[in-house]
């Protein structure tokens, strides 16, 4: 994190717990051979476990009295199916969407949930692991919260992009979306054989096609892009509070820093249950608005 027998100053810190472990350094701003492995990881394995915790309370449900367990999964099932009839009108398109909304729902809703763990505990254990096996603890880069990391929620919203592409032709057939592709939103020219309406049909296409493309872009470009955003700013509050506990154990001294950082801390742990569980629901509402606007025609 620093060098030997000098302890990090806020910056150092900061900088140290916003570095991914990466297969290899990054050569420029946008490098697709990088992967950020500590997000590959947690990613996978918080994914792994919402298939799992659905999985189990599906196999141990019962037509009786259910437990906590069910009854939430049940309440959680039930509110993704409502808001998905609500959206996606297509009965068929809902079998595959709905089950889709509710595991992103959980996995977003697991990704968040790991900004609420102390910020240096992983870091600090995989500091141990990686120095017990021969490398430099200083540089055991380690962090945990996949949708404070933007290549996750790109990833996340380009899966949704390829969804809706996917039933864009299944819905309208490729005739009908290119018929959409080239007419909305501004209409078209009704040809004749006026050269002119062939020439204010084919600049009326160009201008649709720029518009839809401009569509997909900025929607998925704000979709991962929101939830990227407030995760980032979460972790680096959270890395704020930390600081002003570390201040505080370094100096031995005031006390205000040390009742500031429960405090805030502790507030901030709060709201945040809040904010993980609101972009979680976001995430998956948009999910189904991107995928019904799939269904309908302009």
């Amino acid at each position: 994190m620093a060098a030997e027998g000098h302890a990090p100053n806020a910056s150092e810190y900061i900088a140290h717990h916003l570095q991914h472990l990466q297969n290899k350094p990054q050569a420029s701003i946008v490098d697709f051979s990088v992967f950020n492995l500590d997000s590959i990881a947690f990613a996978v394995l918080l994914g792994v476990l919402a298939s799992w915790l659905l999985w189990h309370v599906a196999r141990k449900a019962t037509s009786g009295v259910p437990g906590r367990m069910q009854s939430a999964v049940e309440w959680l099932v039930e509110m993704v199916d409502g808001q998905a009839k609500s959206i996606v009108h297509n009965a068929k398109s809902r079998k595959l969407v709905a089950p889709l909304a509710l595991t992103v729902f959980i996995w977003v809703f697991l990704m968040n949930a790991m900004d609420l763990l102390p910020v240096d505990a992983l870091p600090v254990l995989w500091q141990w692991v990686f120095g017990a096996a021969g490398h430099d603890p200083a540089h055991a880069y380690l962090r945990v919260v996949p949708t404070a990391d933007l290549s996750v929620t790109m990833g996340l919203s380009f899966s949704v992009l390829i969804l809706c592409l996917i039933y864009n032709l299944k819905s309208k057939g490729v005739g009908g979306w290119t018929h959409e592709l080239l007419t909305a939103p501004f209409g078209s020219v009704k040809l004749s054989g006026n050269p002119l309406t062939w020439l204010g049909f084919v600049l009326l296409s160009f201008a649709n096609v720029g518009m839809q493309l401009i569509e997909f872009v900025a929607k998925t470009v704000s979709h991962g892009m929101r939830l990227f955003g407030n995760m980032y700013a979460g972790e680096l509050i959270f890395m704020l509070v930390a600081l002003m506990g570390g201040a505080w154990a370094l100096s031995a001294t005031g006390i205000a820093l040390f009742l500031g950082h429960i405090v805030a801390g502790t507030v901030w742990a709060i709201f945040h249950i809040l904010i993980i569980t609101l972009q979680a629901f976001v995430f998956m509402m948009l999910t189904l608005v991107y995928v019904g606007q799939a269904h309908d025609s302009h």
